[in-house]
């Protein structure tokens, strides 16, 4: 058996670790919590860029640049729990710098985090930072849900054109008519779930 495989199955175990747990684990060495953490919010590091129109080159740039800040930066965040804010707020600063045509850092993306940046109406961050963040906020919700609620989730409401009951419960291989009761217990877990996380 080869290590690759090995340790993606050790990341994909702390997908549903909190940023608490996880930034702990990455502040004493472990990788695989590091590649967790990565994971986790990569779609939203991501879709900043491709929201500001970068090309995949830029877009992967901007991601590359973000990861180094956040791992520079992780000893010294104060409070993990504004990590997916200073995530957004540093990718939206890299994107402008793109935006704009600079090719060298500048100060102000070594300025510490200010927690006070993140208040609504401060104008710190576009409007869009409140849709990104309840966006990631249902990504780890959803992956703290047991593998079948993950599953049957992805296949009622992620797929592009929609699938009918029938196509999910053979994919799925359950019976038709034990979709809707299946999909009403995963829909209340997660509900559960982001309660617990404040959506």
């Amino acid at each position: 058996m080869s290590a690759r495989p090995r340790l993606a199955r050790q990341a994909d175990s702390k997908a549903g670790w909190s940023d608490e747990r996880l930034v702990r684990h990455c502040l004493r060495g472990d990788e695989d919590a590091w590649s967790a953490l990565i994971d986790k919010y990569k779609r939203l590091i991501y879709s900043i860029p491709v929201r500001d129109r970068a090309g995949p080159d830029d877009a992967a740039d901007i991601f590359q640049a973000v990861c180094l800040d956040l791992f520079e930066e992780l000893p010294r965040l104060r409070k993990v729990a504004s990590l997916r804010s200073w995530l957004i707020t540093v990718t939206v600063r890299k994107c402008l710098h793109r935006r704009e045509g600079r090719t060298r850092r500048r100060e102000a993306d070594f300025e510490p985090f200010d927690e006070e940046q993140m208040t609504p109406g401060r104008g710190a961050v576009p409007d869009f930072a409140e849709e990104l963040e309840r966006a990631q906020m249902l990504r780890e919700a959803t992956a703290r849900l047991p593998p079948r609620c993950r599953r049957l989730i992805d296949l009622l409401f992620y797929q592009e054109p929609p699938l009918a009951y029938a196509e999910v419960a053979r994919r799925l291989g359950l019976a038709t008519g034990s979709i809707g009761f299946i999909r009403g217990d995963c829909l209340k877990r997660l509900q559960r779930i982001l309660d617990d996380l404040g959506f």
